[in-house]
């Protein structure tokens, strides 16, 4: 009997989630990387759900970031990247979301080494608009990566740095930006809420 929704020891989710097989007999990998990305939409939501403006633009300190800054550029982030291996247009600018959060940054902006009065200027009065925004990236990067392969993560994406990035090793890079910044929303999300 599973008693804690899944997940084992130290919240380490066991699931297998009916992924199919590849061709050799192994885990499908566009399987694993809709699991991977489905686990930042839930910590996403968890972060979000149901905040005030207050708390959305709350900082812990002075120069600390909001939750409305780290969801906001998670998402940023993750439409930025995912949309240039895809090679399609950002959803932050072909489905009017820069125009709707209205912020004071140029709509390439995805947060990168911004400063403490960047982060208060990323305002939001309603959860939903990052929620939205959030669903409508993360819809995007399923129907790219559900048509992957393994033999497509090798694909070189970025000859910037050595070694190259491969494609494999930017979605990781992704996952792994997103799910920092996830974590630390819900932090401070739990820090307010002790308040």
């Amino acid at each position: 009997m599973i008693v804690d929704g899944g997940r084992g020891r130290h919240g380490i989710d066991h699931r297998d989630g009916g992924w199919r097989r590849g061709q050799d007999g192994g885990m499908d990998i566009a399987d694993l990387l809709v699991d991977a990305f489905g686990r930042v939409r839930e910590s996403v939501h968890g972060a979000v759900d149901g905040l005030t403006e207050e708390q959305l633009g709350a900082r812990l300190d002075p120069e600390a970031n909001s939750i409305a800054w780290l969801v906001w550029h998670l998402t940023r982030v993750q439409d930025d990247h995912v949309a240039a291996v895809a090679g399609i247009e950002q959803a932050y600018t072909s489905r009017g979301w820069a125009e709707r959060f209205g912020l004071p940054f140029d709509a390439a902006e995805i947060g990168y080494g911004q400063g403490s009065a960047d982060v208060g200027a990323v305002r939001v009065t309603d959860p939903a608009l990052l929620l939205d925004y959030y669903e409508d990236v993360h819809q995007q990067t399923l129907k790219y990566v559900r048509g992957l392969t393994a033999a497509d993560l090798d694909r070189v994406v970025d000859e910037a740095w050595d070694p190259p990035v491969t494609l494999g090793v930017r979605l990781v890079s992704v996952v792994d930006d997103d799910l920092e910044h996830a974590g630390q929303a819900a932090f401070v999300r739990g820090v307010l809420e002790r308040r």
